[in-house]
């Protein structure tokens, strides 16, 4: 099937943020304990942070972790988290039904992110707590002293302010399932005075306001409008949330749903540009979509589990080659995006529907979807070239039609570089790929060409397979201006002037 795709020099969608390669870590099952943190393993340093799980997490470079939820904190008190670890108390986390011994508090986190070299978004929990305790988070975190909170800070072994930046302003407050679930009414009020207040002690703060939980919400999109009526002018994005499943096994179905991430996107830019017109406002509200994954294979083995212990085995999904393909097509939905969407956070980083995973005592390995994360976030971060592409397409019930190819152009301006990551969603047919770049001047050629592919489509990487599904280079030789990628794969196609 032949596949034509232009591009122009002049014509972009925007430039990627690299907050836009961002993940999560939530105190949700083997997440934290048994994930980043295992203080008796033999790869944890000497503050029982996982360092082979580091060395992974430093590959992805992910730029930004939101942490610590996710539900998880809308029931959390941060003051838990805090001081020497034998006085921190065990709490009950009535979200997930665990234990948490908060001993992966604020200042082992911190060490964890500056250690992987990330920064962190701190979210408030706006469920049980409210301004004065976000207040008094942000001094604590960020004032560098004078004052009894940062000064606790020192005593606490950080003489130095957190200076953390990103501030999310609760989690999912539509949810009927979130401790402390507010109507759009209450949590805008209650968004808006939060947001006022921390910005009264440093007005550079960037603050995540929430979005719908999903696009399937019955609030969805009033929400989004009645919130931005009372906040707009005090935050600086609004977050969206979306998983996607394939219980029905329908691999057309599941290779086009990230034409429902684009169209959830599109829906909630229509809703902040008419906020902004309303108010006759100058300032534009981009988007934080800060969870976002495949997420269905463990929800059976989920209601099996043992309730109020230590990092139980939640949403441990164990991701097929199929999911690979997928996230790759939602990978490009954010980038195609970015002139909005200036952060993502993949949910979750490590073992909770994540692309890393590991035993308890065991090894850590790469999961499926671990690949095209990796090679977004090492080659997508430039100019998205707004191109226009000639494919064939298919008729979906859900989601309409669909091009068998899905995507996405990065220009380096710095290299001259560019890199094109390509779906190829047909199940039968290669696709030959014509790249017209006649609005560049000069000649390209491909010089490197990485493909994800492999004949189950429900292959998996596991403890003794952790490399069954792994990239791989091809090699053209002299292809002219033809390019051919195989049915049902992800690619990397790289060409330099």
């Amino acid at each position: 099937m032949k596949c034509t795709i232009h591009a122009a020099r002049q014509f972009t969608r925007g430039t990627v943020d690299p907050r836009l390669f961002g993940s999560f870590v939530e105190q949700l099952g083997r997440a934290v304990y048994g994930g980043v943190y295992e203080v008796d393993h033999p790869a944890s340093d000497e503050e029982g942070l996982r360092t082979d799980v580091m060395n992974l997490v430093r590959e992805l470079d992910v730029p930004v972790v939101r942490f610590p939820g996710g539900n998880y904190v809308s029931n959390f008190n941060w003051e838990d988290s805090i001081g020497p670890k034998e006085s921190r108390p065990t709490r009950l986390d009535l979200a997930w039904k665990a234990l948490d011994p908060n001993q992966f508090g604020l200042q082992e986190f911190m060490h964890w992110a500056r250690k992987v070299g990330t920064e962190p978004m701190m979210v408030f929990n706006l469920g049980t707590r409210g301004l004065a305790e976000a207040r008094e988070l942000v001094e604590y975190c960020n004032h560098p002293g004078g004052s009894y909170l940062s000064d606790l800070r020192k005593q606490h072994g950080s003489p130095e302010p957190f200076a953390i930046k990103l501030w999310g302003l609760g989690n999912e407050m539509d949810g009927p399932w979130q401790v402390g679930h507010k109507t759009a009414e209450e949590y805008g009020r209650l968004a808006c005075e939060v947001a006022k207040a921390v910005k009264l002690f440093d007005p550079s703060l960037e603050l995540v306001a929430c979005g719908s939980s999903n696009v399937f919400m019955p609030t969805f999109p009033q929400w989004e409008e009645t919130v931005l009526d009372h906040a707009y002018e005090v935050v600086d994005y609004l977050s969206l949330h979306m998983y996607f499943r394939n219980d029905e096994k329908d691999i057309a179905t599941f290779l086009a749903c990230s034409a429902g991430m684009d169209a959830f996107i599109e829906t909630v830019v229509h809703v902040c540009d008419y906020v902004k017109a309303k108010k006759r406002s100058k300032k534009t509200m981009y988007l934080c979509f800060d969870e976002w994954n495949v997420w269905f294979h463990s929800l059976q083995k989920d209601k099996e589990q043992k309730p109020w212990i230590v990092g139980p085995s939640l949403l441990e999904d164990v991701y097929t080659f199929e999911d690979a393909l997928v996230v790759g097509c939602l990978l490009n939905s954010l980038l195609r995006h970015c002139d909005r969407v200036k952060i993502a956070c993949l949910a979750q980083l490590v073992n909770t529907i994540a692309p890393i995973m590991t035993e308890t005592g065991g090894p850590a390995w790469r999961q499926t979807i671990y690949w095209p994360f990796y090679y977004a976030s090492k080659y997508g971060r430039g100019e998205v070239l707004d191109c226009r592409v000639e494919v064939g397409s298919y008729e979906n019930a859900q989601y309409g039609t669909i091009p068998y190819a899905d995507t996405l152009l990065v220009h380096h301006p710095d290299t001259g570089e560019i890199d094109m990551f390509v779906v190829n969603r047909h199940q039968q047919q290669a696709l030959a790929i014509e790249l017209d770049l006649s609005g560049f001047s000069g000649s390209y050629t491909l010089f490197e060409h990485i493909a994800l592919e492999h004949q189950d489509q429900y292959a998996v990487n596991d403890k003794l397979h952790p490399d069954e599904v792994v990239p791989k280079q091809i090699f053209h030789g002299d292809i002219g201006s033809i390019v051919e990628v195989a049915p049902l794969t992800w690619n990397l196609l790289r060409f330099h002037p």
